[in-house]
């Protein structure tokens, strides 16, 4: 796959205060990459360099080849974006909408956004004013409203705010069709993790203006060669003695059995002490970590250090 975003040593000086720090990496066509940080990391800051809104104070952004400060509407020719909620003309149906928003841009013809109405499952209610919409089928009214001139790259800052999870969840599938069927790459900014989890394919980590780490979000949350388990098991009076003598494992008695943090080829042996032990075992099974677990983990961490 090749990158259609490129930011190298991206830096951004607002008032002597550096808001961007020499920010590079790359988003490839066809996956979903996730923005994250906390609240004032330079999220939003970043994504208005990438679309021209914000000047760049050093460094270069390249989409699809186009450099956003040289070759703007080269660049932004390719990039399609919805941040927060999309604003529609309410008292319009959907389709007059798109209509008005196919006057701005040469070429687009009715065929194309018939087209874009059906990849994002608005064909029962094009027809309906706007105002008629829940918020789910407004987002996917804007979808479609800026995928009309077959974007690149889109751009999602916050997409599923004010969603219930049907909505949201409407969105998510929305986005794996796009990435799959045309190839594009969509790049999402969210406080949602769980919700980041489930979407993304790769996830890019900043804090206070800074890149602390870029993954695949598997590889992110299975990082620790440690898993915990959780292991169903009768807690006995003998059982809980015969435990105390597995001291060489990091062992919590909870409610219903018993948590333990070790590797994946200790398993085995671990089971084979507790039956040895005459520990009756009903269930095993991994406990993972979820983003939301390891993002805390790692800006707590860069926290401490610059502390």
């Amino acid at each position: 796959m090749k990158p259609v975003v490129e930011l190298k040593n991206v830096t951004k000086v607002i008032k002597g205060k550096k808001i961007i720090d020499n920010l590079t990496f790359n988003i490839q066509e066809g996956e979903v990459f996730g923005f994250l940080g906390p609240n004032g990391a330079g999220k939003t800051t970043t994504i208005r360099m990438i679309v021209g809104l914000m000047k760049i104070s050093s460094g270069d952004i390249l989409v699809c080849g186009k450099n956003v400060k040289s070759e703007y509407e080269d660049a932004l020719r390719n990039v399609g974006g919805i941040v927060e909620n999309p604003e529609m003309y309410k008292f319009l149906t959907g389709y007059q909408n798109l209509m008005q928003y196919a006057r701005m841009i040469k070429g687009i013809t009715k065929e194309k956004i018939n087209e874009v109405i059906e990849l994002v499952g608005l064909e029962d209610r094009i027809h309906e004013k706007v105002k008629t919409y829940s918020l789910g089928m407004r987002q996917r009214l804007g979808l479609a409203q800026s995928l009309l001139h077959e974007p690149k790259v889109m751009i999602l800052d916050e997409p599923t705010n004010g969603l219930d999870p049907a909505g949201i969840r409407e969105i998510r599938d929305h986005l794996r069709k796009l990435t799959k069927q045309k190839g594009m790459a969509v790049i999402v900014s969210s406080h949602l993790l769980s919700e980041m989890e489930m979407m993304c394919d790769r996830i890019a980590i900043i804090q206070k203006g800074k890149l602390i780490d870029v993954q695949k979000v598997h590889d992110f949350v299975y990082e620790d060669d440690k898993q915990k388990y959780f292991i169903e098991v009768e807690l006995t009076d003998n059982a809980k003695e015969s435990l105390k003598t597995l001291q060489e494992y990091s062992i919590k008695q909870v409610e219903t059995g018993i948590e333990v943090e070790i590797e994946k080829n200790q398993v085995p042996e671990f089971i084979q002490s507790l039956i040895q032990a005459g520990i009756r075992i009903y269930e095993v099974k991994p406990m993972s970590k979820s983003l939301e677990d390891r993002f805390l983990e790692i800006t707590s961490k860069e926290e401490k250090v610059h502390a």
